[in-house]
């Protein structure tokens, strides 16, 4: 009985894994099919299979793998910039409104501002090393932490501080039992946009004189027309935003197991 259920239980987990499959499977049989019968040329889309072969190689001289650790590097000091940034901005403009006073104006001004449109400042700035690719990836990912962070301060529910304050807690302990867990949620939900954001600054910062990285090396197939090397780069970066949120929802699902769901296990 105890095997036979286990059985299940791996049924039941990869079912819902097989059914997100399916579509993107069909796509790309589709796209080959497509590739094969002449219907889309080389020179316009590479074929799966020739992209696959092109992902193999590079993978075997080193050249994915080095590009994308330089990639990796840049996306993640970015994002951790921007994390903490986010984080301090929201907690200051969450918890006082002298703090939302002074800050939140500034920020949605800046929010306002085409994201393009700072790479020329950020470059004089900064120069055309890794500052300003590493500042545009922050600079992407403060707002989605700070507007998610902000809203879950601001939305703690009354009756909780009421209760805080009942049972004798101070002002820290407040914020630290109270405040901070119920705003948790939000936060794990800017994080999440903040990775994919990290990923889409990237496509633009690695534009900027870079030497390494998947955007390079997207920008030199380009000049050779190598749509199977823009592919694989392109591929890298949605496997990148996939395994990232990945992660951030197992760490929702060991951070936020107190939280009650609507869905059955």
């Amino acid at each position: 009985m105890a095997t036979l259920s286990l059985s299940r239980a791996r049924f039941s987990s990869a079912g819902p894994i097989a059914a997100r499959a399916i579509s993107p499977v069909l796509i790309v049989l589709a796209w080959q099919a497509a590739s094969s019968a002449g219907l889309i040329p080389e020179r316009t889309l590479a074929s799966p299979l020739h992209v696959l072969g092109t992902f193999g190689m590079l993978i075997a001289d080193g050249e994915l793998v080095n590009n994308l650790l330089v990639s990796l590097r840049r996306a993640m000091e970015g994002l951790a910039i921007g994390t903490i940034l986010g984080t301090v901005f929201a907690l200051i403009a969450g918890l006082s409104k002298r703090g939302e006073a002074a800050i939140d104006a500034p920020l949605q001004i800046v929010r306002a501002v085409p994201f393009l449109a700072l790479v020329p400042l950020f470059i004089l700035w900064f120069g055309i090393g890794e500052t300003p690719k590493i500042a545009l990836v922050a600079l992407g990912t403060v707002y989605p932490i700070y507007l998610n962070l902000y809203a879950g301060i601001r939305g703690i529910d009354k009756k909780l501080l009421e209760a805080g304050r009942a049972f004798g807690l101070n002002r820290w302990q407040i914020l630290r039992h109270v405040v901070l867990p119920g705003a948790l949620p939000a936060f794990l939900i800017g994080l999440r946009y903040a990775m994919g954001i990290s990923w889409l600054s990237l496509v633009v910062a690695e534009q900027i004189n870079a030497s390494s990285g998947i955007g390079y090396l997207i920008m030199t197939a380009r000049d050779f027309m190598r749509t199977d090397i823009i592919v694989v780069g392109l591929m890298v970066y949605g496997l990148l935003g996939l395994l990232t949120d990945v992660i951030i929802r197992a760490l929702e699902h060991y951070a936020l197991a107190w939280r009650p769901s609507i869905l059955k296990d």
